[in-house]
C-alpha cells in the first residue's frame, strides 16, 4: 500500500542523501502505534519517483521528537548511513533550532547548563543534581530573535544531544516551549509544539563538503503568534 504523501517537502536530494521537512506530530520511524512515519513516507517517495521495485533502502541517521518539526536527514546507501551516523555520534553536525517560548525573555542571549535524567517509563526528562544517579550534562546556547506579544522567539544551538534537551532545559529556566504540555506549557497547539529544526549542517558522506539544509518555520504556529 502506498503511503507517499503528495505534500512531502524535499529539502535536499542526491544519490547519497535525502533531507525532508518533517511536520509536527509525525514519527521519525515506525513504532508500536502503527502510525505512518517519515521513514515510510520518504521510502515511498523514492519508490514512486524512481519507479523502484521492492524495498527501498533509507537509513535513519538521527531523530526528531514526534511533536517537533524541521530538517530530517536520511541516508540513501549503507555507506552513507555509516558515515553520517558516525558524524551524529561524534556530534559534528551543526543543528540550529527555532522555538517560541512563553514569557518575555529579557536576555539577548544565554547559555544553559543542567544535569538531567530520563524516566523511560514516563518518557519524561527531569533536571537533577550533578551527582544524581544516571545524570547527564546538557548544554545549549540561545539567542533572542524577537518578542511576539507575551511570547519570545528564540534560536537555539545545542552543545550536547540529549533526549528532550531543549524542551526540558528551557522549561526549567522558566521559558517553556509553546504547546509543550509535557514540560509545563499552558498554551495548546493541537498536539504540536513550537520547536522547529530550522537548519542542519553536515559533511557530505561522499564528497566531504559541508552541506547546509534549511526548513522554513511552520506557518501553523508562526502565524498564530504574529
Amino acid at each position: 500500500m502506498s503511503v507517499f504523501h503528495p505534500k512531502l517537502e524535499v529539502l535536499y536530494e542526491d544519490n547519497h542523501c535525502l533531507a525532508v521537512n518533517k511536520p509536527s506530530r509525525v514519527l521519525t520511524a515506525g513504532d508500536r502505534t502503527g502510525d505512518v512515519s517519515m521513514l515510510e513516507m520518504a521510502r515511498d517517495y523514492i519508490r514512486t519517483k524512481y519507479d523502484k521495485p521492492g524495498k527501498v533502502y533509507l537509513g535513519v541517521v538521527h531523530r526528531l521528537d514526534r511533536p517537533v518539526s524541521g530538517v530530517m536527514l536520511f541516508a540513501r546507501t549503507s555507506k552513507a548511513a555509516a558515515r553520517l551516523s558516525e558524524q551524529f555520534r561524534q556530534r559534528t553536525p551543526i543543528k540550529i533550532y527555532q522555538c517560541l517560548v512563553e514569557g518575555n525573555v529579557q536576555a539577548l542571549s544565554g547559555t544553559l547548563i543542567h544535569w538531567v535524567r530520563k524516566d523511560t517509563i514516563r518518557n519524561l526528562v527531569e533536571v537533577v543534581e550533578s551527582d544524581a544517579f544516571d545524570a547527564r550534562q546538557c548544554v545549549l546556547q540561545y539567542r533572542r530573535l524577537r518578542r511576539v506579544g507575551q511570547y519570545t522567539l528564540l534560536e537555539v544551538t545545542l552543545g550536547t544531544g540529549r533526549s528532550h534537551q531543549i524542551r526540558v532545559q528551557l522549561a526549567h529556566a522558566g521559558m517553556p516551549i509553546c504547546g509543550d504540555k509535557k514540560y509545563r506549557s499552558t498554551v495548546r497547539l493541537g498536539g504540536a509544539i513550537a520547536l522547529h529544526a530550522a537548519s542542519l549542517t553536515f559533511e557530505h558522506p561522499v564528497r566531504r563538503e559541508l552541506i547546509t539544509v534549511t526548513a522554513p518555520v511552520p506557518a501553523a504556529w508562526q502565524s498564530q503568534f504574529n
